[in-house]
């Protein structure tokens, strides 16, 4: 496909059957962190259940921007990606589901296209979230592969499996150089939504926001005080759950992302 300008090789997966539901993995990551929940078959027979690499990540091809250690991803580079892909695989008003980072470009994405999308389940996300950059994440000096995974692990709930944490911090330890980094400068630097998500009619575009108890970097408290600024908006605090829900739980996620479907009404 193309993005922007430029030709790229987007890898993604798809199962399940019914209304379209996309779903954008986490900063440094890749689709991998939904293998879990695409394949529980409650999700798999109402669904049809798509997840995608962004360029540069997992086994989608970098941009050229992205070769040189000096990748940032910005709000309209992140949004461009995902529309593109979603109009690419002939995806009909997606529900769009994220966490992390991805939860914030789903709610840019109901400010931006309500009608294009069928509605957005933002988890972990907040109109704002500030102090997550670290220059370490970027030092030509510094191990990534060690320095990332260990960084970020602490986030996930103690409570949740520990095989499918450490799923996470494997995951996160092959991450190439500075995606990390690149994709941090969009969560905790580039994305101000303080001034967009007072505009979100969820009329158009019904919004559920869910964020686990143990994170700590985008608390339930930031969360739901974002969620109040959003008119007919709906929160809910996902107990024994960290900052990659879909990922350090699994069938418990599942059933919550259920629920928010069901919300939403597809």
């Amino acid at each position: 496909m193309t993005v922007g300008d430029e030709p790229c090789d987007i890898y993604y997966e798809q199962t399940g059957q019914g209304p379209d539901l996309l779903l954008l993995h986490t900063a440094g990551a890749d689709g991998r962190q939904y293998h879990g929940v695409m394949a529980e078959h409650g999700l798999r027979s109402r669904y049809r259940m798509t997840a995608f690499d962004l360029p540069g990540h997992g086994r989608s091809d970098p941009l050229n921007t992205h070769l040189d250690g000096t990748y940032s991803l910005t709000t309209e580079s992140y949004a461009t990606v995902v529309l593109a892909v979603a109009d690419a695989l002939g995806l009909r008003t997606p529900v769009v589901c994220g966490s992390s980072m991805a939860g914030q470009i789903c709610l840019d994405l109901a400010w931006r296209v309500p009608d294009r999308i069928g509605g957005v389940v933002a988890c972990e996300a907040a109109d704002r979230v500030p102090g997550r950059t670290v220059g370490w994440a970027r030092h030509p000096l510094v191990n990534q592969a060690l320095f990332v995974p260990e960084w970020i692990h602490g986030l996930s709930s103690p409570t949740s499996p520990r095989r499918w944490r450490d799923r996470i911090w494997w995951q996160y330890s092959q991450g190439g150089y500075a995606t990390f980094a690149g994709d941090i400068d969009f969560y905790s630097g580039d994305w101000d939504g303080r001034d967009k998500v007072v505009e979100i009619d969820t009329d158009r575009c019904p919004v559920v926001m869910m964020t686990g108890e143990f994170d700590y970097s985008c608390t339930p408290e930031m969360s739901r005080a974002t969620c109040d600024k959003i008119d007919g908006a709906h929160f809910r605090r996902l107990p024994g759950l960290g900052h990659f829900p879909m990922a350090e739980n699994p069938p418990v996620f599942a059933t919550h992302l259920s629920d928010a479907l069901d919300h939403i009404g597809v």
